[in-house]
């Protein structure tokens, strides 16, 4: 194919993809439909484009480029909160899933090693749209936001083990799995003296020039995808260097000298980059080009996708999609309740993480090429994950709905969460009530100390209430929307509610019941936009807290104040510095947005 037609093709699907996600954003539908949509009428509906060999190649580059990012991204202290549910629950998930996806496979009538293909399909879920929909709806840095990076990230790290082995190996036996793990652990030591003695002083330089900078990360990022892809070669011409006389077999030599993937190389070289003081900038200038190539990732999903397939497969397909949406969410509320979190942010987890990845498509496509399965079952495994990521778009954007429809079924869960997050020390009655210990509510506890007596925190994070218990706080565990955790408040007998939850319709909820026991307290709650502010105050809150709004307040009273040199800013900046060092200690984040 000359590069003309390349280039008309490429055009061709740009054009189109942008008509198409503009018509999706009017009437306000997920883009990474409109991208799928257009793989399916280019390719399987029109026959616009018969050679997909181009564009599958460049979808290739978006997975690096995607894993590049999420390597760089990579950082376990924003995860300290939920390290426990994320770490030990996610490989309970994976183990649980990964299992009964083998039964079922095996059920249908599959062979062991197509079964276990299945079965790692089935367990990991989608890290670049889950991302990406969390982002777009702001809910990366709230509890299930938190919980889904970390379950995600759990996922990531098995999911690259299992690749490496699958893709380095074309058998199970000890001692191949025992040279994959060591090839694997290569080139993280290579990526970890890199990290440590070359690339701070190398990007320091770089970063003077903004080209070369960008320049520079992508050549990492190639250099360590090149590594990955000839480790075997390198080991090889170690191992058989003269000096050495190593007699190897050839069955040793065989499994030597394949290597991994060039996504792996791709998230290695981002984990080695992640740690710099420049990762956000080159964040920045890499999201561009992922975001170019995710589209042609999507598209080439469609245009692979085989009307033939739901036919003649139509037995699996129907299972195995029933199990991703609804056996796998389950096990994953099941984990979390297990883990004490209440019913919401468990089925806000579950929810989000019910689709397959791109990580399974990357594991069937080597297994594939492997000859470990067949082209049916590759055609299936990406139906079933063109349909999971679409209906995922769905879930995630209707999350908070569905949680209203299902919240009576789902009282089940109670039994595993209740016990033993209720502490209220005292038979007094607290005067003011705290929903929400985040970054604000922490702030606001800390000016409120002196009261602690006077005062019940009502939070959904089992860790949050725990660390209250420590303290001697009253406290609840539970959602603020739930009929139990509000009779319990004494609302009738409080002075002032604060409340930092951000969702709007929870803190309407909370101003309505407490109008109607309560006409002289007090009411705080929190807002992410101004229309939402106005309604607040419209239907009865005291003061509405716009957390970047106050910031600017803030710094406008200090600059004042310097000004008439009522304050010091050299004490203002130290007691900044000590609430700032507080703050970490307790694994706050600051948003970037």
């Amino acid at each position: 194919m000359d590069g003309g037609n390349i280039f008309l093709q490429i055009g061709a699907i740009t054009i189109i993809a942008a008509l198409a996600a503009f018509v999706l954003r009017l009437i306000k539908q997920p883009q990474i439909l409109a991208y799928v949509v257009v793989g399916i009428l280019i390719t399987p509906v029109f026959q616009l484009v018969t050679d997909t060999t181009i564009i599958e190649s460049m979808s290739v580059i978006g997975i690096a480029f995607l894993l590049f990012i999420v390597g760089m991204e990579m950082e376990l202290k924003k995860l300290r909160n939920v390290a426990l549910v994320s770490s030990l629950g996610g490989a309970i998930q994976i183990l649980i899933t990964g299992v009964l996806g083998y039964l079922i496979a095996i059920f249908l009538g599959y062979l062991s090693l197509e079964a276990a293909y299945i079965g790692l399909m089935l367990a990991f879920s989608s890290t670049m749209v889950v991302m990406k929909l969390l982002s777009d709806k702001r809910e990366l840095n709230t509890l299930h936001g938190r919980i889904v990076v970390g379950i995600l990230l759990m996922q990531d790290i098995v999911a690259i083990i299992a690749i490496s082995l699958m893709t380095s190996a074309n058998g199970f036996s000890a001692a191949l799995v025992g040279i994959a793990l060591l090839k694997f652990l290569i080139i993280i030591a290579v990526a970890y003296l890199c990290a440590k003695l070359i690339f701070p002083s190398f990007f320091r330089f770089a970063a003077r020039n903004q080209e070369l900078l960008l320049i520079t990360s992508l050549a990492v990022c190639f250099i360590f995808s090149l590594l990955a892809d000839k480790i075997g070669v390198v080991l090889l011409y170690i191992f058989q260097n003269p000096l050495w006389t190593l007699n190897l077999s050839t069955e040793i030599i065989a499994s030597i000298s394949p290597g991994f993937s060039l996504a792996i190389g791709a998230f290695i070289a981002g984990v080695a980059l992640g740690n710099l003081q420049y990762s956000t900038e080159i964040i920045g200038k890499i999201t561009s080009l992922r975001d170019f190539f995710s589209l042609l990732f999507f598209v080439s999903l469609g245009m692979a996708l085989s009307p033939e397939v739901i036919v003649k497969m139509w037995l699996p397909f129907t299972v195995l999609l029933l199990a991703v949406i609804f056996l796998k969410p389950f096990i994953i509320m099941f984990i979390c309740s297990l883990f004490k979190y209440t019913k919401k942010p468990s089925f806000l987890t579950a929810l989000s993480l019910a689709q397959v990845g791109e990580f399974s498509l990357i594991l069937v496509a080597q297994g594939l090429i492997l000859g470990h399965i067949s082209q049916e079952l590759f055609s299936l495994a990406v139906l079933i994950t063109l349909i999971s990521i679409t209906l995922t778009s769905y879930l995630i954007k209707y999350d908070h709905w569905l949680f209203k429809v299902m919240e009576k079924p789902l009282k089940l869960f109670d039994v595993f969460t209740t016990e033993g997050l209720e502490y209220l020390p005292t038979e007094v009655k607290p005067r003011i009530i705290l929903c929400g210990h985040n970054r604000i509510g922490y702030s606001i506890l800390k000016s409120l100390r002196k009261s602690k007596k006077k005062i019940l925190v009502v939070d959904y994070n089992p860790e949050i209430i725990n660390k209250m218990v420590k303290e001697g706080y009253h406290c609840i565990y539970g959602n603020v929307t739930d009929n139990e955790i509000i009779e319990k408040m004494n609302l009738e007998g409080i002075s002032i509610l604060v409340s930092t939850v951000p969702e709007v319709s929870e803190n309407l909820l909370l101003i309505r019941k407490v109008r109607e026991v309560n006409k002289r307290a007090k009411i705080f709650v929190a807002a992410n936009e101004i229309d939402e502010a106005l309604r607040l105050y419209n239907n009865g809150a005291d003061y509405v807290i716009l957390p970047h709004f106050l910031g600017g307040e803030h710094v406008g009273n200090i600059i004042s104040d310097h000004r008439k040199r009522k304050i010091d800013l050299k004490e203002e900046k130290e007691k900044h510095m000590e609430h700032l060092k507080e703050r970490k200690d307790v694994g706050h984040e600051h948003p970037k947005t």
